[in-house]
């Protein structure tokens, strides 16, 4: 290890950064920063819109949202392994209690989605219907 004065370690504490011993700038510095543009921008990026939202990468989204819920899914059966009887009317069932929890959920999913179904076609119908009637006058 040197102790000479040329060694970068031994540097003062309250010198600032990029500044020799007084302050000033270094021999290396330019004078000034670069301010300097790499030249015409497409009106989109000179307005900081970057890119925009695509089907694509929301498909990609949402794939990659499904393979980390179906891996949450896939330890949470495999640690409920226990078995446990289900009673439907006149039916008994031995499942393991992951795999009983996993349809309770398939099938509240479906109800919903059955509900908001139902709910679209409504809407539809009313919009044609009041479509139909703004076209008649």
């Amino acid at each position: 290890m040197s102790t000479t004065p040329d060694d970068p370690s031994h540097s003062p504490t309250d010198v600032p950064a990029g500044g020799g011993p007084v302050g000033g700038p270094t021999p290396g510095d330019p004078p000034y920063p670069d301010t300097t543009h790499p030249g015409p921008q497409h009106p989109d990026v000179a307005r900081k819109k970057g890119i925009r939202h695509t089907r694509a990468g929301a498909t990609w989204t949402g794939l990659v949202i499904g393979i980390i819920v179906l891996v949450l899914l896939l330890v949470f059966i495999l640690q409920n392994l226990d078995s446990a009887t289900l009673e439907l009317f006149a039916w008994e069932f031995t499942l393991p209690l992951g795999v009983s929890l996993l349809l309770a959920s398939i099938a509240g999913a479906v109800i919903m989605a059955l509900a908001g179904g139902i709910r679209i076609i409504q809407i539809r119908r009313a919009a044609n219907r009041q479509q139909r009637l703004n076209t008649n006058y």
